[in-house]
């Protein structure tokens, strides 16, 4: 059997052999009759998804490995298979099963499944993998999905007993024996287990999403991880003739700096050093103490604490997305994805890099759906991407995600009174934002390479060797603008 293919089981008295051998091939848990029903309802999820199966032994183990499944009292490993070499299993558990138990990548996906549930789980388990056996180029076997209902059917001692004869009376079946060994030099080759787009997809859930938005969300996290890598590691420096407007700080972005840090004879009643109280009398009779002399002479001492003050500058960022964008959700023959793909990859490239350089300053970032009525806006799927893609940021509210009907220069004054105001503007046709206090980026994506115009001045093409390298260029552009 060729690993890079897909063998098609059409026997069903064949697709009963290979299932319930390869049940006994299990290494994470024992073979026991409690699990047999959870993998096999596994199995069925995988080939219901149009996925090739593996077989049931490895699935068990992934499965059992991913979510944390202690072995059950009473059972044990039998001491030998019929027919298995005993090196074969003990190989493939050094190799493979050791891998999963020490991949960070493994560890990330579980954690994500284990808070999956009801159904989720057997299809983010089945989404794993798929991803697995996709990136070790390892192939897989398709049966009917009758094959696994009629074993779900039966009793699950009955459905072991039942591989158990098999094994003893026809031997282990030669393609099952292949795919073991296939498997644990596959396990050698790859670096890790999963990607980090594969890790991403099951903690954000889009594995669970419609095939559409999931290739999209894949193709917007490496687009945007291609476009950061053009950028230089450290802070960029700001374009010359950049526009600032100032802002007045309020009194919430002030607070002092570190504690108590030496003693000084000018303090409040709350710092007074406590064996100063010692020189005060209980009678009246000795009035005016020693304690009033030194009070009255600026002799009492005090803690006093470092005044300087950090200041955090406050900073909105607006990003207005125009409904003629869903123009842009088109494959130009330059990109290598439609150009709404690279709208939206540019973006999260372009949040993820001012969190990092300006992590210190007060940040928050507002995607502005404009639109002229309360109807459903022709961007859904846009906005439920983006929703996907700052889910942590969204819970933490240093995302925002909302329609605006009204005027967005208003709206962008209205935000300047506080806080240091940056628009970035993005549609398929020209725009005119006249503001006297924001910063206003207009990225205009009327074709495969990007036009950006900065205030009222004229937009330019950015240029670039290719289209990819001009997003590239468009991005740092824009940083400058902002940071």
């Amino acid at each position: 059997m060729n690993m890079s293919n897909v063998l098609i089981i059409r026997d069903h008295n064949e697709a009963q052999r290979f299932l319930t051998q390869s049940l006994h091939f299990q290494r994470v848990l024992a073979p026991c009759s409690n699990t047999i029903r959870n993998i096999l309802n596994w199995a069925l999820e995988m080939v219901a998804a149009g996925n090739p199966l593996i077989p049931m032994g490895m699935l068990a183990d992934f499965g059992h490995a991913a979510f944390g499944i202690e072995k059950p009292r009473g059972t044990n490993f039998p001491s030998q298979i019929p027919g298995v070499p005993p090196t074969l299993l003990r190989t493939y558990e050094d190799h493979l099963i050791g891998r999963i138990y020490t991949d960070w990548t493994f560890e990330r996906a579980s954690d994500a499944l284990r808070g999956f549930t009801g159904r989720d789980r057997a299809i983010g388990l089945s989404y794993l993998v798929k991803q697995f056996r996709e990136r070790a180029g390892l192939g897989g076997f398709e049966l009917q999905p009758g094959s696994i209902r009629n074993l779900i059917e039966m009793e699950e001692s009955e459905v072991l007993q039942r591989g158990w004869n098999s094994l003893e009376t026809e031997g282990p079946a030669p393609y099952l024996l292949n795919y073991y060994e296939e498997a644990t030099k596959a396990s050698r080759r790859i670096a890790e287990i999963l990607a980090l787009e594969d890790i991403i997809a099951l903690e954000q859930r889009t594995a669970l999403a419609e095939m559409g938005q999931y290739v999209a969300h894949r193709q917007i996290l490496q687009m945007a991880s291609q476009l950061e890598s053009r950028l230089p590691k450290q802070k960029i420096k700001p374009l010359l003739g950049r526009r600032e407007v100032p802002t007045q700080i309020v009194d919430e972005d002030t607070y002092p700096v570190g504690g108590f840090s030496s003693i000084s004879t000018k303090g409040t009643i709350e710092s007074l050093l406590h064996s100063q109280l010692a020189y005060m009398e209980k009678e009246d009779r000795y009035r005016p103490d020693l304690f009033d002399i030194k009070y009255l002479r600026d002799e009492l001492y005090y803690y006093s604490r470092d005044d300087n003050h950090f200041l955090r500058r406050r900073r909105t960022f607006l990003i207005a997305l125009y409904p003629d964008l869903v123009q842009a959700r088109f494959k130009d023959p330059e990109l290598p994805c439609q150009r709404i793909v690279m709208v939206l990859s540019l973006i999260l490239a372009l949040v993820r890099r001012v969190i990092d350089w300006l992590g210190n300053d007060a940040l928050k970032f507002e995607f502005l759906i404009i639109s002229q009525s309360k109807a459903e806006s022709p961007l859904k799927h846009e906005i439920e991407l983006l929703n996907m893609l700052f889910r942590e940021q969204i819970e933490n509210e240093l995302i925002e995600i909302k329609p605006l009907e009204g005027s967005l220069v208003q709206y962008a004054d209205m935000k300047a009174n506080r806080s240091m105001c940056h628009i970035l503007s993005i549609g398929t046709q020209d725009m005119n934002i006249t503001t006297k206090n924001s910063v206003v980026t207009i990225l205009k994506v009327a074709g495969a390479r990007p036009d950006i115009q900065q205030g009222n001045l004229i937009p330019l093409e950015v240029e670039g060797e290719d289209a990819t390298e001009s997003w590239g260029n468009a991005l740092q552009q824009i940083l400058g603008y902002w940071v």
